[in-house]
């Protein structure tokens, strides 16, 4: 008689006070502003606790929640000339596969901004799994990647008096994140 191996399925929950999500972009191509969210969710299933075989991950930043350290650059930012967050509340990130080892792999997922979904990939450096003082499992990892904005329709930018450009169309994203297993 054959028996068939039991798959179990991890859930783990973000810990918003170990993580952050954060975007770089040039301004006037001389600088660099950094912006974060300060709002943001991320749900992951593994089969055990193996970060390797990802069944599901999505991440959803709340636009209202932005942040740049400057509240007139943060209001035009949520408004219809980026990411219009009256209307479209969220950024999402879902995970469609993992490629790599427990240490270091790529993350592929599409990601919606603006009703606009993209396919991206990102890399992934994990810091490892650790119980903590209180017995609770948490999973550590440092994502890195960069986009295109225009590709999800914020079009806005400006030239100075000189020609220059005012807003750089790549955007470098990192996440610091730690996970927390549910049990």
């Amino acid at each position: 008689m054959k028996t068939e191996a039991v798959i179990t399925k991890t859930r783990w929950a973000l810990d918003p006070t170990h993580s952050e999500l954060i975007f770089k972009v040039k301004h006037l191509m001389i600088s660099t502003v950094t912006g974060r969210f300060r709002k943001f969710d991320l749900a992951v299933e593994t089969q055990d606790e193996d970060f390797t075989k990802i069944v599901s991950a999505k991440l959803v930043a709340d636009l209202h929640s932005i942040d740049t350290n400057n509240e007139q650059r943060d209001n035009h930012l949520r408004s219809n000339d980026f990411f219009n967050a009256d209307k479209f509340k969220q950024l999402v990130f879902e995970v469609t596969r993992y490629e790599g080892d427990s240490s270091q792999g790529k993350l592929y997922g599409d990601l919606t901004i603006r009703d606009v979904t993209k396919s991206i990939v990102l890399e992934m450096e994990a810091g490892g799994i650790m119980t903590d003082s209180n017995g609770q499992t948490k999973a550590g990892f440092t994502v890195n990647g960069k986009i295109n904005r225009r590709e999800f329709g914020l079009m806005w930018n400006g030239v100075t008096e000189a020609g220059g450009i005012i807003v750089g169309d790549e955007v470098k994203i990192r996440a610091e994140i730690q996970l927390l297993k549910q049990s």
